[in-house]
């Protein structure tokens, strides 16, 4: 990836360079929503953006109908997608945590598996396993695929299955492929993990490894909705016919919208502070001794720059801006942090640094 400097006329207005792989350079701050697409709508970026956009939009609506009064939550799950990331939902047991990876795959017409994960579950009960076929005088070994090879695995509480088995899935995560016996097996394209966890019951469970914890993209917690939303919730969804989700987005579509994610240009302004973000949320950073135990990795910060592209793109909008980083810096960190003794003790709360953090780096 390379920063270009601007040559056209329509980037001599921008403040900054942009950092783009095929695009051309935009502005920095563009036009909110719709406008910013249609006033350069000549460009073929701008016209295959327009149109993934608008499907995007319509899937979010498709959801929406179902998942009521979690805006917030839905757009960080498709933003996830967008970036060809996982993603660990936290919440309560009701808060329809399943119900929303059931409506996402309905309305991006996803391939969907599901793994109920308890503490006997093994990892060929995942990846799959070979067994032994007899065809006349002939004997072998057939390989059979396990719940892993779909485009949107479920994965239900996760931390109650033993650390061996929820290793299985890092490869997939990682790699795009499994290995049984020594042999290679691709999964499906695109292919996507939605954890659950259970943050209350922690009786019999394994917490998850920070390795694999950073495997996922976002750490989205659910929390409970408004009142108006809920009052929404018990008539809409109690009665003889409730909302159903429709089909927004064909899996090809999103696979090109992964790919125009990652065309997308980032002023070189937000690139900065993204980076002063990432690297003050760490021990060495600025004030990080006393507080920070350990921060996100490089990872950390390639997972906010895509969110945010991503973000801009389900908003219509050409280019992420500083309000993106500030929506997504928690749900992309705060899994890949953690904070001293100390800090916890004073009552430190990682949201409320990674908060602070950001605000630091945009004002500088």
């Amino acid at each position: 990836m390379s920063i270009l400097s601007p040559s056209s006329p329509a980037s001599s207005t921008s403040s900054a360079p942009a950092v783009t792989g095929e695009a051309p350079p935009v502005r920095e701050a563009p036009l909110a929503g719709r406008e910013a697409l249609n006033s350069r709508g000549g460009s073929p970026l701008v016209r295959e953006a327009e149109h993934l956009s608008a499907a995007l939009q319509r899937a979010r609506a498709a959801v929406s109908r179902v998942i009521i009064g979690q805006e917030e939550i839905i757009e960080q799950t498709l933003i996830t997608l967008l970036c060809g990331g996982h993603a660990l939902l936290v919440g309560l047991p009701g808060l329809g945590k399943t119900s929303l990876v059931h409506a996402v795959s309905r309305a991006l017409e996803m391939p969907a598996g599901r793994i109920q994960f308890t503490p006997d579950l093994l990892p060929g009960d995942i990846l799959g396993s070979e067994i032994l076929e007899e065809n006349g005088a002939e004997r072998g070994f057939r390989f059979v695929h396990g719940p892993i090879f779909c485009s949107l695995l479920m994965a239900d509480e996760i931390n109650r299955a033993s650390p061996r088995t929820q290793s299985a899935l890092l490869q997939g995560m990682q790699e795009k492929h499994v290995t049984i016996a020594g042999r290679r097996y691709d999964l499906p394209k695109p292919f996507h993990v939605l954890a659950t966890q259970n943050p209350i019951e922690q009786e019999g469970t394994y917490p998850l490894p920070e390795a694999q914890l950073d495997r996922f993209l976002m750490h989205i917690e659910m929390r409970y909705p408004e009142a108006a939303k809920e009052r929404r919730i018990l008539i809409e969804t109690t009665g003889d016919t409730p909302p159903q989700v429709e089909a927004a987005l064909r899996l090809d579509e999103l696979e090109q919208a992964q790919r125009l994610v990652r065309r997308m240009p980032v002023g070189e302004r937000l690139v900065d502070m993204i980076l002063r973000l990432i690297r003050s949320a760490r021990p060495s950073g600025e004030e990080g001794e006393e507080t920070i135990l350990w921060g996100p990795s490089s990872r950390g910060g390639q997972a906010l720059m895509l969110a945010c592209r991503a973000r801009a793109l389900l908003d219509g909008r050409l280019a992420p801006s500083a309000e993106d980083v500030h929506a997504l810096a928690v749900p992309i960190l705060r899994h890949r942090m953690a904070l001293r003794f100390e800090a916890l003790a004073k009552g430190v709360k990682v949201e409320a640094l990674i908060q602070e953090r950001c605000a630091a780096a945009d004002a500088a």
